[in-house]
């Protein structure tokens, strides 16, 4: 791989310095630094996470073999204890912007998926005594909205680790999509207003929500559907009831659980809502892929910025190498043909087949050449 294929390359191809420079200054940071700038500290964030790094002494030894700016690991954590970690948050909602694919591929349902969960990280409680989660621990989370179409994330919210799933799913939720969740945001007010809001959703509903005056739907049932009932009926007990009448699907999995979930749409069959819900299996992959090879479980400051700088840069990491993924697929021969996994691990080690580079740096040129024009 020639050397100028790396996350600190690709990175400044879609963020330019001047850019970070503006979202630090639209964040009223005024970056003093001669040497070690914001940009740089991305930078370091970034290589860190793709080459999981254990800290910030033993990332600035592996710093100079990545064609990093070298500098004393008290810089690096002074400088990521230092920076607004809101500067990161803004930089990765740009890269989503601009790494989204346009392209719609042709969809079996009326709207576009977006799932939502969230992912804990949790460390003793006196690293992160900011944070304080169960008995020793400290936690923090990361409330994710991921796109089922191209498995991006739409928009990311930190908090701490007690904080509950289900509000926070009115700050990730979006009326051109339809929101797939799990138990922790079916509050029966919620998905009222939901209704009245005109947001389409399905969730999974608690095993033991009360079902008040069910009303089976007429359908045609294939003779090899999971589906098991498909009615619409009020949720709850009178001390706490849905207002509104919702529809409410029940199907086994590929375990053979009996699964619940209540949804707004009515134009679709149940086994469409079954396979929706199914879908949200990509959420839980993704908080398994970040996890095992962005280094996020591995958190190297104990401030709120050094923390969710670290997440966030790492989530930018992410967007880049998938849309770099997506967008440089083609027709390859056998030898060439990769899962994502694998290309990331080759794309790390410098080791991609030649039909990705070629592919690569012609992507990257048109990047470059469209941000120049």
């Amino acid at each position: 791989m020639k050397k100028s294929i790396t996350i600190p390359f690709i990175l400044q191809s879609i963020l330019t310095p001047e850019e970070v420079q503006s979202v630090a200054k639209e964040t009223d940071y005024e970056d003093k630094a001669r040497k070690f700038t914001v940009t740089h500290l991305l930078q370091y964030w970034c290589v860190a996470a793709l080459e999981q790094w254990d800290s910030y002494r033993s990332g600035v030894d592996h710093a100079a073999h990545s064609g990093l700016l070298a500098v004393h690991y008290s810089c690096f954590s002074t400088k990521a204890a230092e920076v607004p970690f809101a500067i990161f948050k803004e930089l990765l909602h740009r890269v989503i912007h601009k790494c989204s694919r346009e392209t719609r591929r042709k969809l079996a349902f009326p709207k576009e998926l977006l799932l939502i969960d969230s992912t804990t990280m949790t460390v003793g409680k006196t690293r992160l005594p900011w944070a304080p989660y169960h008995g020793e621990r400290a936690g923090i989370k990361l409330h994710v909205a991921l796109r089922a179409q191209n498995g991006q994330p739409l928009q990311v919210v930190e908090t701490l680790g007690s904080k509950h799933d289900g509000p926070m799913s009115e700050a990730l939720t979006q009326p051109d999509y339809i929101v797939v969740m799990d138990r922790a945001y079916g509050k029966l007010e919620r998905l009222d207003d939901f209704k009245i809001q005109g947001q389409s959703f399905v969730i999974r509903l608690r095993d033991n929500v009360h079902l008040e005056k069910p009303h089976a739907l007429s359908r045609l049932k294939p003779s090899d559907s999971t589906i098991l009932r498909d009615i619409t009926c009020q949720l709850g007990t009178p001390q706490c009831r849905s207002k509104r009448r919702h529809r409410v699907v029940m199907f086994r999995d590929f375990e053979g659980r009996v699964i619940r979930v209540v949804t707004d749409l009515m134009q679709v069959t149940a086994e469409q809502i079954a396979q929706m819900y199914k879908a949200r299996w990509q959420i839980e992959v993704f908080f398994r892929w970040i996890k095992q090879h962005l280094n996020i479980p591995t958190l190297f400051g104990t401030t709120e910025n050094a923390v969710y700088g670290q997440l966030f840069c790492a989530l930018i990491v992410y967007v880049l190498l998938k849309w770099l993924f997506d967008t440089a697929q083609g027709t390859w021969p056998q030898h060439a043909i990769l899962s994502f996994a694998r290309f990331s691990r080759l794309f790390l080690l410098q080791n991609l087949p030649v039909e990705w580079l070629i592919q690569i740096q012609h992507v990257l040129f048109k990047r470059v050449s469209a941000s120049i024009n």
